[in-house]
């Protein structure tokens, strides 16, 4: 019986390089089909044999094989022949995946007296149940190619491929980053290592890319080219649930080949030995959906000078017995198979409904992937099945927007700050989705959180948008860990929410909630905004979370307005809608008009009770009610000149279809004329 050398996730040495060690496979294992069940004889023989192997050669005394470049760096011919067939796991259905008897998996062997842990193949599946979600999954693994853009990363590509061996769809993810060396490769294998050292990269666990590679399919193999310092590597891993589960392993076992360039010789050397590498090889090519090496080879070709390439296989499947990923229904994205979600209400509202990005990101990938960062490099392109995906800011989506200050506090300390942008969906009242889209480090965390269920519409189409720092995300990211910080930001989300409804909910045309004034100094705190939540603070224009247009301020300063009177304006827009387009730019005018002057009178109030001596303690707040009482100033009156240049535009437009009418008529009638004068010269 032979030994088969593969890389042993279960230990690693005193400076975390992994140990290679040895584990035997029987002949008909890797020549055939597997027998699932195998009698005790064979069990304790084949643990007695794994104590006895011997230890990996020393890569002093390596003799790494020279190769011609562009050549097969490996004779076929002395690998034995593999199954053209792909093999598959036992079970295609993840959340049942995990349920399977090796027959061993309870015992651990001793190997000379060495304490270490044994990492089951059950844990890979038990891992990646943390994703409920299958689109989050694929998140994941964009997040590896985001962070690579610091390492020149220019896209990342997300398609479907096929596993030549049964034809079956893959999913293909693809980055043009640093690439991985051969190191690198065997961490990013194993779990809980991490070289993401920088404050803004989104991966820091070390675990994301098993989590989320063995929720999609059974099977990963990773193609990955680096280079630096002169020194071009070329690595395979291959992390096969399939093949441990159908093998009986006990552990975790990784075969990788590596490739180098010998820049003097202009050919490849393969590294770590001769016999590990063949090894290696040829359970990659039994297990992998690629028959010879020259096929895995060719998988470098479009990957370029460094690079990352990821193939996904033998993708699960459903309850219905259908690929949970769903590449037919439209060619230009892949789609969760049949959770597109119907929405009840009234037949008037429902394609608005079902196609807005609210409803449609649960089920369709391009739908998430353009709301998943809240910023994107210009230079940076995210590319699905073949077409770039466009960046979609929800905060250019609201109307009525207002932008407030929370600084959370723990024990008595200032964790930080976030602005957060709340207002009315520009689809809304029409529309029932509301809640918050929480990121973290420029990645969505929680899209559309509810914090509030609504009671008589109260919330209906509110929506905000803020990046907080200050919490930590859950190891799947699609959720944060709930510390006191956490619970503190939803209770004051839940504020913002009620507030806003109750002072603006008439601008959409709901009967607003009457709230007197209280006629008392307002108390600003150092680390949140007046309970009354109308104090506006405007950002920079580098907040991530806010557009900073101007007219975008302009729209915020119609939300201020509380009085009846701008509600009965607002009103009398909305019915006026389809009437006389004059006549509603004037009533839109007049409104920002008297808007103007309620907030003149309300700055004077604030003033006013200033000068009594009864100022805020807080500078810096003092200094934003000013900064924020200029832009009003400043909004308002470009919003002035804004109305009256659409006004002047409105009134030309009629004046242009009054010509073009007057013109066509009297074309007309030329044409007319022409055809009786014709008909006379006939006559003549």
């Amino acid at each position: 019986m032979s030994f088969i050398d593969v890389v042993d996730l279960s230990s690693d040495d005193e400076c975390g390089h992994l140990n290679v060690k040895a584990s035997k496979l029987q002949p008909g294992i890797v020549g055939g089909r597997i027998q699932q069940k195998e009698n005790k004889v064979q069990l304790v023989k084949r643990q007695k044999s794994e104590t006895q192997c011997r230890r990996q050669e020393t890569e002093e005394n390596r003799g790494s094989r020279i190769l011609d470049q562009g050549q097969s760096p490996v004779d076929d011919t002395s690998l034995p022949s593999t199954s053209p067939t792909c093999h598959a796991p036992l079970c295609r259905q993840f959340w049942k995946a995990g349920n399977y008897d090796d027959g061993h998996g309870s015992k651990v062997s001793v190997q000379k007296g060495k304490n270490y842990l044994h990492v089951h193949p059950l844990f890979l599946h038990s891992n990646a149940t943390s994703h409920k979600w299958v689109l989050g999954a694929v998140a994941e693994l964009l997040d590896n190619a985001v962070d690579e853009i610091q390492n020149g990363a220019t896209f990342v590509l997300v398609d479907k491929t096929t596993n030549p061996k049964d034809g079956s769809p893959a999913l293909l993810i693809q980055d043009d980053g640093g690439g991985m060396n051969p190191v690198a490769m065997r961490r990013c294998m194993s779990f809980g290592f991490s070289d993401k050292n920088s404050k803004s990269a989104i991966g820091q666990y070390g675990n994301g890319f098993k989590t989320s590679t063995m929720r999609l399919g059974g099977d990963v193999i990773v193609f990955s080219r680096h280079l630096n310092n002169r020194t071009l590597t070329q690595s395979i891993g291959l992390l096969a649930y399939t093949f441990l589960t159908q093998t009986g392993h006990d552990r975790i076992v990784v075969p990788m080949v590596d490739y180098e360039f010998n820049a003097s010789t202009g050919a490849m050397e393969i590294l770590h030995g001769k016999e590990h590498f063949m090894s290696n090889l040829f359970m990659l090519l039994q297990w992998s959906p690629f028959s010879t090496e020259a096929e895995l080879l060719k998988q470098f070709d479009d990957i370029g000078a460094h690079g990352t390439k990821v193939i996904i296989y033998n993708l699960w499947f459903n309850d219905d017995g259908d690929v949970e990923l769903d590449f037919e229904s439209d060619p230009e994205d892949i789609r969760v198979s049949g959770e597109s979600k119907k929405i009840d209400t009234i037949p008037g509202w429902k394609t608005v409904n079902e196609q807005h990005i609210a409803n449609q990101f649960h089920y369709s990938l391009r739908a998430y992937l353009s709301i998943l960062y809240l910023q994107v490099p210009e230079r940076f392109n995210i590319i699905l099945r073949g077409r770039v995906v466009e960046h979609h800011n929800i905060a250019t989506d609201l109307k009525f927007p207002e932008f407030i200050l929370y600084r959370p506090q723990s024990g008595g300390c200032v964790e930080g700050q976030v602005i957060t942008s709340i207002g009315f969906l520009k689809e809304a009242p029409y529309v029932g989705f509301h809640g918050f889209n929480v990121y973290h480090k420029n990645r969505l965390i929680l899209p559309f959180w509810q914090v509030l269920s609504y009671q008589n519409s109260r919330g209906r189409g509110v929506v905000g948008v803020l990046e907080a720092n200050f919490i930590e995300p859950t190891h799947n990211k699609q959720d944060f860990e709930r510390t006191s910080l956490f619970q503190k930001l939803e209770a004051r989300l839940k504020e913002m929410t009620c507030e806003y409804w109750d002072y603006h909910c008439g601008l959409i045309g709901y009967q607003p909630k009457k709230i007197p004034r209280a006629p008392v100094t307002p108390q600003v705190s150092s680390h949140s905004m007046p309970h009354s939540g109308k104090q506006l603070v405007m950002p920079k224009k580098s907040s991530p979370a806010i557009s900073g247009t101007e007219a975008a301020l302009g729209r915020a300063e119609q939300s201020i307005s509380k009085s009846q009177s701008l509600y009965e304006l607002g009103l009398r827009v909305k019915r006026k809608e389809h009437g006389d387009i004059i006549e509603a730019e004037k009533a839109k005018r007049q409104a920002v008009e008297m808007a103007n002057v309620t907030d003149a009178g309300h700055c004077q109030d604030i003033q006013a009770l200033d000068t009594t001596g009864n100022q805020p303690k807080d500078q810096e707040a003092v200094n934003l009610l000013q900064v924020n009482k200029k832009l009003r100033a400043e909004c308002l009156e470009y919003e002035k000149r804004e109305e009256e240049f659409n006004l002047k535009v409105t009134q030309l437009k009629i004046e242009i279809e009054e010509v073009q009418h007057e013109y066509d008529r009297m074309l007309a009638e030329l044409k007319s004329m022409s055809t009786v004068k014709g008909e006379k010269n006939v006559l003549i």
